[in-house]
């Protein structure tokens, strides 16, 4: 896919382009969690002044210790997706507290890395912790839109005087557009709109019988102006109201300059590179992940916003005859940025964990990835190259999106396949030298 006509950055987790899993560059900017944003860690360095010794223990008598005079950390770390994996519509998959919860006592980092989104970091984190009855943190919490808070700040290339989207007006949509809006302003942008806005102010632009009463005019508030311009796109995750949101997202394509009710005069310009299409100051479009489906209450997976994407683009595709791809930056897994995203954090999350300074642990030789979704989990893992030499492996679940009855063998080979997150752990445990027998009876 060719790259925007102004770039976008994403700081160290996304470029201007579409992220593919194939060779995008490794994150250079190593990150701490801080709450619930995540911001560059100073002095963050990798490496120490020679191989650690690692001595196993029985897990099931002691935590790992580290004593004063040589630092023995485990040299792995886990990253466990949520839906399918820990969670069955919203109910914790049998094991999956116990299995967070030996790993906390016995000083095992992970993180939790999930492709899904609409609520806050801090909620979502709340509401975890209560589910599965283990105490969670934001430092170890990454889910699809995370990365979007970078943009509050640095927003164009890395050598761009822009500055970030703060001040800026952006439209956001998702599953609650209003919910969406308050996260985006909690990160810090000020000036954000959401579909149900534009449509209280222009009812004809969509004139198919909204539910304005019923779900948009709750939620809406007055334009910045009648025809305001906008200068970013986000969809935070699965839209409800495809129809609208397609038609708005368009509409701020095919505009000038991002001003809501024009039309670029570039459009279709078979002299202008793209043939003119997103060539006029459009604002660019971000994707929080590219999921197709995901597993919820319903026994076959259901769609979810890689099915919309697959939508806009199709739209797309018949507005530009097809002579013209659709430039958006997707995030999420299975794109190698948001592993990178991931490793950084989950380092800087085991420095905390173990009461290490960063500069004294060697790099992680191991991170096992577990998750229901080759198309994500697996396909990431799978790809990823860790610019440390962190290598990460692949572990399916059998309680989430696939299932060999209806997928057949999984499109991404996995290292293993297990029936769930205890089996996932236990088998990496062994793999580890770790004390796996010792964890059968968690």
């Amino acid at each position: 896919m060719k790259a925007f006509h102004k770039s976008a950055s994403l700081g160290c987790a996304v470029s201007g382009r579409i992220l593919r899993p194939h060779h995008p560059p490794a994150p250079s900017c190593p990150l701490r969690a801080s709450g619930s944003r995540l911001v560059p860690r100073r002095g963050v360095t990798i490496g120490g002044q020679g191989p650690l010794s690692i001595r196993p223990g029985v897990l099931g008598s002691r935590s790992y210790s580290i004593d004063h005079r040589e630092p023995k950390p485990p040299p792995f770390a886990f990253a466990f997706d949520i839906d399918g994996v820990l969670l069955h519509v919203a109910k914790p998959i049998p094991g999956a507290p116990e299995t967070l919860a030996y790993l906390q006592k016995h000083n095992i980092p992970f993180i939790l890395l999930t492709n899904g989104g609409g609520k806050h970091e801090t909620e979502r984190v709340a509401d975890l912790s209560s589910r599965l009855g283990v105490k969670l943190t934001t430092d170890n919490f990454i889910q699809s839109h995370t990365p979007f808070q970078q943009l509050v700040h640095h927003y164009g290339s890395h050598n761009s005087n822009e500055g970030g989207l703060r001040d800026k007006n952006i439209l956001v949509t998702g599953s609650d557009a209003a919910k969406c809006r308050s996260i985006a302003e909690q990160y810090g942008f000020k000036h954000v709109i959401i579909p149900a806005d534009i449509l209280a102010a222009h009812p004809t632009i969509w004139p198919f019988e909204p539910l304005m009463e019923e779900v948009y005019a709750k939620t809406a508030r007055p334009l910045p102006t009648a025809n305001p311009k906008i200068d970013a796109i986000f969809v935070f995750n699965d839209p409800r109201d495809w129809a609208l949101d397609t038609q708005l997202i368009l509409d701020l394509l095919l505009s000038e300059r991002g001003v809501l009710g024009t039309y670029s005069a570039k459009n279709g310009r078979a002299d202008l590179p793209n043939r003119g299409w997103q060539r006029d100051g459009q604002p660019p479009l971000f994707f929080s992940n590219p999921d197709l489906f995901w597993s919820a209450a319903y026994p076959l997976p259901r769609f979810g916003q890689g099915a919309f994407q697959a939508a806009v683009a199709g739209v797309w595709r018949e507005i530009t005859g097809g002579r013209a791809d659709l430039e958006r930056t997707v995030i999420g897994k299975p794109h190698a940025r948001t592993y990178g995203y991931a490793e950084q954090v989950l380092n800087a999350h085991r420095a905390t964990v173990l009461g290490v300074q960063p500069d004294r642990l060697e790099p992680l030789r191991t991170v096992y990835m577990v998750g229901d979704n080759p198309a994500s989990d697996i396909r990431g893992a799978n790809e990823y190259e860790s610019p440390v030499g962190t290598s990460w492996t692949s572990v399916l679940v059998r309680t989430g999106v696939w299932s060999p009855e209806r997928g057949g063998e999984p499109a991404y080979t996995p290292k293993v396949i297990v029936d769930d997150v205890r089996k996932a752990v236990q088998w990496a445990l062994e793999q580890e030298g770790w004390g796996g027998e010792g964890f059968k009876g968690v």
